[in-house]
């Protein structure tokens, strides 16, 4: 396991390796960072870590900051002398909230209940490898006098608008459907369609662009355009990065 450790106080950085290496001495410290600047570029030119080890309060800044900037996917163990951040880090892909100085059973607990998440994914990966074969492949639609279907797998995404539900092709021909997005969400292939909002289905092949947003959220373009910002919740940010990386 890879990971990077960013702290501003050198006296505790040194004492979080110490722990980290008295838990695994094989775990691999690839960089110790020491401000919101430092691990922005770093993160810009370094693959992902495993694991990251956050103080919240950095010498130029909040660590929030970090992720307002760069995507980072990998779990992230929050260090902190201080509880009123709490909240605000639990919407990042946080497994773990340490109030320091750190303890060693503290670390300990945070790299079971890392284990514990990562099988969990692990579990649900594997249920999704073998999908059930009844997802729903066409859609009828009503096109003026006329009606059609459309093929699953030709719509880029799904919205709701004043409580009708629409489907849009990849030729942004748009379409309303007497199905609610509840009941759409469960009738398509997990694989390639995501929930990510209240108001959107999207099909992989229909995301153009992402963007890290303010505290732990993204912002995503379509294609075709959806007219409005459509931003990924913080609490569905993890589920989305696991989904894009399947």
């Amino acid at each position: 396991m890879t990971i990077i450790i960013i702290e501003d106080e050198a006296l505790a950085a040194d004492r979080l390796q110490g722990l980290i290496e008295q838990f695994d001495a094989s775990l691999e410290i690839l960089a110790r960072l020491s401000s919101v600047e430092q691990a922005i570029v770093w993160f810009n030119h370094h693959p992902m870590p495993d694991l990251a080890f956050v103080d919240i309060q950095l010498s130029d800044g909040l660590c929030f900051e970090i992720f307002e900037a760069v995507v980072v996917s990998c779990p992230i163990i929050f260090t902190t002398s201080h509880e009123q951040y709490a909240l605000e880090a639990f919407g990042v892909s946080s497994v773990a909230y340490l109030l320091k100085p750190v303890k060693y059973g503290q670390l300990v607990k945070s790299f079971q209940k890392l284990e514990e998440m990562q099988q969990t994914f692990l579990r649900q990966a594997s249920s999704l490898s073998t999908p059930p074969t009844n997802f729903k492949s066409r859609f009828l639609v009503k096109n003026g006098l006329q009606i059609k279907t459309v093929k699953a797998q030709e719509v880029a995404y799904f919205f709701s608008e004043e409580k009708i539900s629409f489907l849009v092709c990849a030729d942004q021909s748009k379409f309303p459907i007497d199905f609610s997005l509840e009941e759409i969400e469960t009738s398509l292939d997990p694989d390639i369609f995501f929930r990510i909002s209240r108001k959107y289905i999207v099909h992989i092949d229909a995301i153009k662009d992402i963007r890290p947003y303010f505290k732990g959220r993204l912002k995503v373009a379509l294609n075709p355009p959806s007219g409005e910002d459509i931003v990924v919740s913080g609490e569905r940010t993890p589920a989305f990065k696991a989904w894009l990386d399947h």
